[in-house]
């Protein structure tokens, strides 16, 4: 698995040679070996890509995320071909017990709650109402507190009259970084041998991602609190390659230091793995640092 992530920007082309990426803009040409590469994100609708790229990043299990004419992403791909895939895990997952699927969806929620009280401190935010809902957090969360945690959390970190229904620039921002976490954490769901589609929590027909939709809740508030620590009007490159570049911030995950795409390679496992029966316990421990990178890219064109 390559460590690389790799934003397109402006008009190009994108072809294979000799195992690299080559980029061609119309001032320059960039080569790129294909087995660095983790994220290749198409922020344009201005780029070509060849099937040769396409074929060759598959793989190697890269990630390839295309945007629409509004930047925000609209679809991805990676290979067909899961490196565990079997019939046996598929059949698993359809009869994960309920039990385990609610225990681990509490931990899910509390853990998220947890991280949601770390952005606002950190930014020196009474975290007290947020106290109250996760005392009140029972197992299943069949009271929704996750949900009622949210309608607090958002405009204390963002201001009193900001709504996530709200049509504006944070929101796009908030919903373009959750894509990114999301497409990390459905790659490896599918590479652990699972459907991102059959969730534990989230069982909505119209969303393939069910799965990854439960996994990536407890990381939503590092893309949360960096943008809350932004000045922006408009969903601009440089904001965008701050979201992907969160990819490589360091954390600490379960009292060890790692960057983000670690941690929730790990974290899919460990629930997955909890899910299956293999172990008996699971551990979702995720700190929201308070001092976020600003040069963590580390290939856009």
């Amino acid at each position: 698995m390559g460590w690389r992530n790799v934003v397109i920007t402006q008009h190009s082309k994108l072809s294979l040679s000799a195992n690299n990426l080559v980029v061609q803009t119309n001032q320059n040409v960039y080569r790129i070996p294909i087995d660095d590469i983790d994220v290749l994100l198409i922020s344009t609708t201005q780029a070509v890509i060849t099937t040769a790229v396409i074929a060759a990043l598959a793989s190697t299990h890269a990630k390839i995320i295309f945007s629409g004419k509004d930047g925000q992403p609209v679809g991805e791909f990676w290979g067909t071909q899961a490196r565990k895939r079997t019939a046996d895990s598929i059949t698993n997952q359809v009869n994960w017990e309920t039990d385990r699927c609610q225990r681990l969806w509490t931990n899910v929620v509390q853990a998220k709650i947890t991280s949601q009280m770390q952005a606002l401190d950190n930014t020196g935010i009474d975290t007290t109402p947020l106290v109250d809902e996760l005392d009140q957090l029972e197992v299943g969360d069949i009271t929704n507190r996750e949900a009622v945690a949210a309608h607090k959390y958002f405009p204390l970190l963002f201001g009193n009259k900001f709504s996530r229904r709200q049509l504006d620039s944070t929101n796009a921002a908030l919903n373009y970084g959750y894509a990114i976490l999301l497409s990390l954490v459905d790659r490896e769901i599918v590479s652990n041998g699972y459907l991102t589609c059959i969730g534990m929590h989230h069982r909505s027909d119209e969303n393939p991602y069910n799965l990854g939709s439960d996994l990536m809740e407890p990381f939503r508030p590092i893309v949360d609190y960096w943008l809350s620590q932004q000045k922006f009007n408009e969903l601009t490159p440089d904001v965008k390659f701050g979201l992907v570049q969160l990819l490589d911030l360091e954390i600490h995950f379960n009292g060890k230091t790692m960057l983000v795409r670690n941690a929730l390679s790990e974290h899919v496992r460990n629930c997955v793995n909890y899910l299956t029966g293999d172990v008996e316990k699971v551990e979702i421990d995720v700190e929201v640092p308070n001092e976020v990178s600003s040069h963590a890219i580390n290939g856009h064109v």
